[in-house]
């Protein structure tokens, strides 16, 4: 009996891949943009409840049963998946390196959930990294239906946290930039299509629920004076050293949690819920991911001692919340953290300097994209997102002068892209383990990469048990032979050991 053919078993050409990256962005455009309106009504309930407290304290004590619920609750989400744990990112990036291995409809449903309950309860997480990771659920689910191969998958898993960044914040450029800069780390033609088909998609569907005003529209900024310019390097300089201190306490904050013996790890969520009663109490407007308090930080004169207050709790407490394991992620609150630092920045100038105090706006957005860049090392990804939250491509050159100097600053710290630190962290001593299945990856080859370009395949230097199978250059499709040069720009596809496969990329790097 022949096997039935299915259209997606045909191999794929360019205009299949745009198919399936539109697929994937109309299905993640729609899972993220209902998680995104269930936290916000969350959100706005949860404010509403502790205004009410004021006069009615008994609630108080409906507060802390709804607590240990959620906790004991999140507890078995996190004990029967522990993949949905923290921002989701580091396990895409896994994915990715083929280092990490996910059953995408448990982490589908259970993040979705778990996220909600826990980024709606008003604590200090964001929504970009579940929904980045819901995305890539829902591209690796459109791959197993429509039966492609692994490299397929990559792809699709790829579209899909673009898909879902884009939908988190409108921001369909910066959704593709993310998939392309920070989650595969190489720009193919095959992967460019598929992700923008997925990015724009998602943010169509996105744009019909939300409407079409920018999330963080702080309205018209004025012109940056040319003259003032330094001042962008000084800022740039302020982020990179808050960007090195907010790294070593983001890697160290859930060994400081293993001291707690009165809880097991799965339960440590119940610590940043408690502190969310005193907060919700005296300070309602701080709670959540942070985009009303960047809004406020806009429009809103604040004295010094409040700003730095104002800091201080983003971010303290966004540690606690994120080091606690709870579903949610780091974008949004870094974000607010930036936000703040670019006010106090604007208002130290503006009180001893005379710097005018209507640029004090300006700071609190370049401060976003160059704090972003300092702690992710995505300098391109935090441009375009913040000029996209803010409705604004105006400030695109500020906005890059101060993220390169956040950048290198950062560099020379010895600042690593947050995401690949917590990858690290998450594997422990699993990573570079054999798995006896073998994948074919695409590895990009730079101009700088000294020990491939220019040289014959027999001469390179490949890691051991690799398999050359094909050199892509440009439209052409070359199988390999001893004598075969490699040029700056090829992509080789690559024959290796899944678990090896990020081992085997840093070696072909030299490092």
């Amino acid at each position: 009996m022949k096997d039935k053919i299915s259209i997606w078993s045909i191999p794929l050409n360019p205009i299949g891949y745009v198919i399936r990256g539109g697929l994937v962005g109309i299905l993640a455009g729609y899972v993220v943009s209902i998680f995104r309106l269930s936290i916000q009504q969350s959100i706005n309930y949860v404010k509403t409840f502790f205004e009410r407290t004021h006069e009615h304290p008994a609630l108080f004590f409906y507060a802390i049963i709804c607590i240990i619920l959620a906790t004991l609750f999140l507890s078995w989400l996190l004990r029967s998946e522990p993949n949905i744990k923290g921002s989701g990112i580091p396990q895409v990036k896994g994915q990715i390196q083929g280092v990490i291995e996910l059953n995408w409809k448990s982490v589908l449903w259970k993040k979705f959930v778990g996220g909600i309950l826990s980024i709606g309860s008003g604590a200090f997480l964001g929504r970009e990294g579940p929904s980045i990771q819901l995305g890539a659920t829902v591209g690796q689910g459109v791959n197993e239906y429509t039966h492609g191969n692994k490299t397929d998958e990559k792809i699709l898993i790829t579209s899909g946290a673009s898909a879902g960044l884009s939908a988190a914040f409108n921001a369909p450029v910066a959704g593709l930039l993310f998939g392309l800069e920070e989650i595969h780390h190489h720009f193919s033609s095959t992967l460019l299509v598929t992700c923008f088909a997925a990015s724009i998609t998602s943010n169509f569907v996105s744009l019909n629920i939300f409407g079409m005003t920018p999330v963080l529209y702080l309205g018209e900024l004025p012109t940056f004076p040319l003259q003032s310019y330094l001042w962008l390097i000084a800022l740039g300089g302020l982020l990179a050293v808050f960007g090195y201190l907010y790294q070593k306490v983001l890697f160290h904050i859930s060994e400081w949690y293993q001291h707690i013996r009165f809880l097991p790890n799965h339960m440590y969520g119940l610590i940043p819920f408690l502190l969310i009663i005193p907060i919700g109490y005296f300070v309602p407007d701080l709670l959540g991911g942070g985009a009303e308090v960047i809004i406020g930080l806009s429009h809103t004169y604040f004295s010094l001692g409040m700003l730095v207050l104002i800091l201080v709790l983003r971010f303290v407490f966004s540690m606690i919340s994120y080091g606690s394991g709870l579903p949610g992620g780091i974008f949004l609150p870094l974000l607010t953290i930036g936000a703040s630092l670019g006010a106090l920045f604007g208002q130290l100038i503006h009180i001893y300097f005379g710097v005018d105090d209507e640029l004090i706006r300006c700071f609190i957005v370049y401060a976003m994209a160059g704090y972003f860049t300092a702690i992710c090392k995505a300098p391109l990804t935090g441009i375009i997102l913040v000029s996209e939250m803010v409705g604004n491509l105006e400030v695109l050159m500020p906005i890059a002068i101060v993220s390169l100097s956040a950048y290198v600053f950062a560099d020379m710290m010895g600042v690593i892209p947050v995401y690949d630190g917590l990858l690290q962290k998450l594997l422990g001593g699993q990573i570079g383990h054999k798995k006896g299945r073998y994948t074919t990856f695409v590895y990009p080859v730079a101009v700088t990469n000294t020990s491939l370009v220019g040289k014959r395949v027999k001469d390179c230097p490949w890691p051991s048990e690799t398999l050359l199978v094909l050199i892509k250059r440009g439209e052409k499709e070359i199988v390999p032979h001893g004598d075969t040069v490699i040029y700056a720009g090829d992509l080789l596809f690559i024959s290796a050991d899944v678990g090896l496969e990020s081992t085997y990329r840093k070696q072909l790097d030299g490092r």
